[in-house]
């Protein structure tokens, strides 16, 4: 049985027999797939039109339906509410009648947006029900040139006296610090940051505070970028107001905390974790962006190349060994292992992760987060995992030898076990379990796989430029003007697509280590990582550096992309 806890308006059309359980889980697994939202689900899947929605939601909330197709709002009733808190909270002023204010949400059924906006807008509010898609194309015709943008909240701030006064005289007490931090221009300056951040396509973005000054950037497809710096004494309300945002402990500043945030943004769901630590100047933040409709979490999405992508899709449907995943952080390996869990979460298999943190969650999986601080450790969870009779078993990484024996014992015994390690490259992996303490001939007879990868920078489709390399440039290739023949190299120029930097998005880049009976011997021999190398290029292994070759000749990747991460 499907649950549906989350989906207010599956709750509804339950309740009215309007889907049966079998369509309930179909949409609920097109959405987790997708990404899309409930609404626009039950449209593609044919289940009901967007009027009969429609009209479910107003009967429920007792109000009336409004088409904004045709209607024209004046501007008095746009102007009771800011642009940003329009964008914020995906609503629409529709009409004013007397001192009561009529307005449309993309989400009607969350109470706490409604109770939020009545505080943020100190009016009393009627709300009426209008189409999503019409919702956000009035928000963008309305407000199109007045959005709020940081620079003039943060002159405002900058600017405000009171504010300032406020954090000078704040002592440690939590009441003052939640005060502090539920200041409307700060509520207002935190949910523009992250909000930006956002549309912007972050993955992670940093609070830092230094000596004399407050920093704010945002890291786009693995670079960083810095915002305007705010003033430095506004570090104490903004920490305070995502620490109180994340259900963290607001008063302790002196301890490493986690928490998580759920906002929507633009109609999407977005998760953000949040991680704080306690420096020389102040608490330094840094949030990861967990965007659901950002993760395409299908293996056919990944962009392996084709003798990856059938190798691996083979191997996660033997019944027991280990693949490992490995590349530093951020590269992408838990999105690849979610992937693999995705293909092979059927009904007649019992699936058991356990990560630090758990990072999405999908349905029909036991995910189990590790806690050292508790005592929750991989190893720990692992024992505990042997009685759950499992069938797959996902390891977020290897850290030490219990982890690792227990991974193999679990391998030996019947399941398979899909697991991360931190190395440079496939055969690195070998390698650095023996090193551990692992036996050569146990992870010689366990061990199918490692799939290595990177993520590397794509050129921005609408400013690439075509030129011709350097002999210095192939040198570091090792290609001479012979082996490139016709082919065309490609960089970005930089355009306001992609803010200047001539790159947009990011490519897997892999390579993928098969463990065959020649490695196995080497392997028992504890060959040095080098001639397991060779050995395995030898047998026709494609490394990350002519996976990258492969990037450059379709125009997708610059040769200083493939340089710097292979």
């Amino acid at each position: 049985m499907a649950d549906i806890s989350n989906f207010p308006l599956l709750g509804l059309l339950q309740e009215r027999s309007m889907v049966d359980d079998m369509q309930l889980e179909e949409v609920i697994q097109e959405h987790n797939r997708t990404g899309k939202p409930i609404s626009q689900v039950l449209q593609d899947l044919g289940i009901l039109d967007i009027d009969n929605q429609l009209q479910i939601l107003a009967d429920n909330l007792v109000t009336e339906v409004v088409n904004l197709r045709d209607k024209e709002i004046p501007p008095e009733v746009v102007q009771c509410v800011p642009a940003q808190t329009a964008r914020t909270y995906q609503c629409m002023p529709v009409a004013l009648v007397g001192n009561v204010l009529q307005i449309a949400l993309v989400d009607p059924l969350n109470p706490s947006l409604i109770n939020d906006l009545g505080f943020t807008l100190g009016k009393e509010l009627q709300l009426v029900v209008a189409d999503p898609a019409q919702i956000e194309k009035a928000i963008n015709k309305y407000y199109a040139d007045s959005t709020e943008n940081v620079a003039d909240i943060l002159k405002a701030l900058g600017s405000d006296a009171d504010i300032a006064k406020e954090v000078a005289e704040v002592a440690d007490g939590v009441l003052e610090l939640t005060n502090l931090a539920n200041e409307t221009p700060i509520i207002k300056f935190v949910n523009l940051v992250l909000q930006q951040a956002i549309q912007d396509r972050a993955s992670d973005i940093h609070f830092e505070p230094f000596e004399d000054e407050f920093k704010i950037r945002y890291r786009v497809d693995g670079a960083l970028y810095e915002m305007a710096p705010p003033p430095k004494h506004l570090a104490l309300p903004v920490t305070s107001r995502i620490k109180v945002m994340a259900n963290m402990d607001i008063a302790e500043r002196r301890l490493p905390q986690d928490g998580r945030i759920s906002l929507s943004v633009a109609g999407r769901q977005v998760d953000l974790r949040v991680s704080t630590l306690p420096t020389q100047f102040g608490e330094s933040l840094v949030l990861r962006v967990l965007d659901r409709s950002a993760v395409n979490l299908e293996i056919d999405n990944l962009g392996l190349p084709k003798h990856v992508s059938e190798y691996v899709a083979e191997a996660i449907q033997q019944p027991n060994g280990v693949m490992i995943v490995t590349g530093p952080t951020g590269c992408g390996k838990t999105t690849t292992l979610y992937s693999c869990l995705r293909r092979i979460n059927t009904i007649d298999s019992k699936l058991l992760t356990a990560e630090d943190p758990v990072e999405f969650d999908i349905e029909g999986i036991m995910q189990v987060a590790v806690n050292e601080g508790v005592g929750m450790t991989f190893s720990k969870a692992l024992r505990s995992f042997l009685r759950q009779d499992p069938d797959i078993i996902m390891i977020g990484e290897m850290r030490d030898l219990e982890t690792s024996q227990i991974a193999i014992q679990a391998s030996l015994t019947g399941h398979l076990v899909l697991t991360t390690l931190h190395t440079n490259d496939s055969c690195g992996a070998v390698t650095r379990m023996i090193d551990m303490g692992v036996e050569p001939f146990l992870v010689s007879s366990t061990l199918m796989a490692v799939l290595a990868q990177r993520l590397v920078r794509t050129i921005c489709k609408k400013c690439r430029t075509p030129f011709e390399p350097t002999e210095h440039q192939l040198g570091l290739l090792n290609l001479s003007p012979h082996d490139i023949g016709e082919k065309v190299f490609y960089y970005g120029r930089g355009c306001s697509f992609c803010n200047d930097t001539g790159y947009k998005g990011r490519k897997g880049i892999f390579e993928l280590l098969v463990i065959n009976d020649a490695l196995r011997n080497l392997i028992n021999e504890r060959a040095p990582t080098i001639v397991l190398r060779q050995k395995a290029i030898e047998l026709g292994m494609v490394t990350l550096r002519e996976d990258g070759l492969r990037g450059i000749f379709d125009g997708n990747i610059t040769i200083e992309e493939v340089l710097k991460y292979t």
